[in-house]
């Protein structure tokens, strides 16, 4: 093959080449589109909480003593009053007992100076003092007698021993909960919102629930909020209503989410799709930005009040780097 042949056909292959990487790179950069879709936009309030009964409370010992009976009453039904269990009395007992003897022997001698003074053998202060005696005897027996009390422990209210905790032998005191006694239904949900989403959660607002043992979401409804929040934590309580029949225990953790606002047959988009108050297009092969007027932000879909149609493609997700005027070309979304 002679050189200036064997040129020829180098320089076809080049001018071959440079159309080919011309053509490829007049194609553009890869994009995914996606379609303008109508759907329910809702703006939410995000929420975490424990499911409790609305009419609950703790049995709590006021003393730290030996704990020498228990009921074993967990999952029964108790009335207000009913003795769920006891702890160690001997020494107060024997205390009591004590200051029974006592009063006995100042009223005894209370009886006798009151006769005397009938007969004008002893004084007034004499018998005032007695008296005196007498009445502080009383008020140790009274003392003593509520602290004998308070060693029996009882249910608070009219409901379901719903958790007991430690044995027999075991000593407690004050702080440790022996007993949760309440009525099974209704249930709530006690949730913290933050401080800066408070505002917006009113009485009445649906709520949706996640609890990781379910595969729906279930619902709720808000039924009050704590008027004062706390400055440490920076949350307010949030109190959902439960329905009777949902499967919810006491005790789960749930996530919320409050539904502040709704709006039906709207016209959505993905949030990556948004770049700022702007979606981005292909026309004629280059990209075009189109100015949106936004509604409602969720945490995957924007509401687009004003600035697309339904069924018009988009860029989503846009890119951080995106060029207005660049060419572009769409493509699937498996590539």
């Amino acid at each position: 093959m002679s050189f200036s042949r064997r040129t020829l056909l180098i320089g076809l292959a080049a001018l071959i080449l440079e159309g080919a990487f011309g053509w490829w790179f007049s194609r553009g950069e890869p994009v995914t589109l996606t379609a303008v879709a109508r759907g329910t936009a809702a703006e939410v309030v995000y929420a975490t909480g424990t499911v409790e009964p609305v009419r609950w409370a703790k049995v709590v010992p006021l003393q730290r003593k030996r704990l020498v009976e228990m009921c074993q009453c967990e999952g029964k039904l108790v009335k207000a009053g009913d003795v769920l269990a006891r702890q160690d009395s001997a020494e107060e007992a024997a205390l009591l007992a004590e200051l029974q003897a006592r009063r006995a022997l100042l009223e005894k001698d209370f009886q006798r100076l009151s006769g005397l003074l009938e007969r004008n053998i002893t004084s007034m202060t004499a018998v005032d003092q007695a008296q005196t005696a007498l009445k502080e005897s009383d008020a140790r027996i009274i003392v003593a007698r509520e602290r004998l009390n308070q060693l029996t422990l009882r249910a608070p209210i009219d409901g379901t021993v719903l958790r007991e905790d430690f044995q027999i032998g075991e000593i407690v005191g004050p702080g440790d909960v022996i007993f949760t006694v309440g009525q099974k239904l209704p249930l709530r949900i006690v949730a913290d919102v933050n401080e800066e989403d408070i505002a917006r959660v009113k009485s009445g607002q649906k709520a949706l629930l996640r609890n990781d043992g379910f595969a729906e979401p279930l619902s709720a409804d808000v039924a009050d909020v704590t008027p004062k929040g706390d400055p440490l934590t920076k949350t307010f309580r949030v109190y959902l209503a439960l329905p009777d029949n949902t499967p919810l225990r006491i005790g789960m953790s749930v996530e919320a989410n409050i539904i502040t606002q709704e709006v039906q047959n709207a016209l959505l988009v993905p949030s990556e799709a948004v770049r700022g108050n702007a979606v981005f297009l292909i026309e004629n092969g280059v990209v075009v930005r189109r100015p949106v007027t936004l509604g409602i932000r969720g945490a995957r879909m924007v509401q687009i009040k004003v600035g697309l149609q339904e069924g018009e493609r988009i860029i989503s997700p846009a890119p951080a780097d995106i060029l207005i005027g660049a060419r572009a070309r769409a493509v699937d979304r498996a590539q």
